[in-house]
């Protein structure tokens, strides 16, 4: 599968329908639930629809997405991460989760890092926005590290909670 990213510790490549495995165990960790959303997704035939619908249909759709993060030595996936179009919000919208076994350990800022530097470079994108539940402290300051600022708080639907909209542009 082609990479996309690649960094000192991890690979970041489209996911597949082979990923779903993966996807039933990232989607039903409490700390997505809590802090993403409960996306129902609790057997591998959830997890491909999943992955067709989101992700894949928006590699299609805009040419980025969500995409699988696997460490670089095992190719063990460990989350994903990537860029979302949303018809919400005025600017492309940096996204990620992991397995919570891997928190703490500088993956995400990793990732996110080089994942800024491409919507930059690669794809020309001078703004980019964050969108986080104001109780999740560990994304708040992933992003304010990464050069995000708060604007306002934002609803991604109607029927959904304020949550806060973050701002990079560089």
């Amino acid at each position: 599968m082609n990479v996309i990213i690649e960094t000192a510790r991890l690979t970041v490549r489209p996911f597949t329908l082979d990923d779903a495995p993966f996807i039933v165990r990232l989607l039903n960790e409490p700390s997505f639930i809590e802090h993403i959303a409960d996306m129902g997704v609790r057997t591998l035939d959830d997890a491909r629809n999943y992955l067709r619908d989101r992700p894949m249909a928006s590699y299609t759709q805009h040419g980025f997405g969500l995409w699988r993060v696997g460490l670089k030595e095992s190719d063990t996936p460990i989350g994903m991460a990537g860029l979302l179009s949303r018809e919400t919000l005025d600017n492309i919208d940096l996204g990620y989760a992991f397995l919570s076994a891997y928190f703490g350990k500088g993956y995400a800022f990793e990732v996110t890092s080089a994942i800024m530097t491409y919507a930059r470079v690669q794809l020309g994108y001078r703004k980019v926005v964050a969108v986080v539940h104001a109780n999740n402290e560990p994304s708040i300051r992933l992003l304010r590290k990464l050069g995000f600022n708060y604007e306002r708080m934002v609803r991604l639907a109607d029927d959904q909670e304020e949550i806060q909209l973050f701002v990079a542009v560089g």
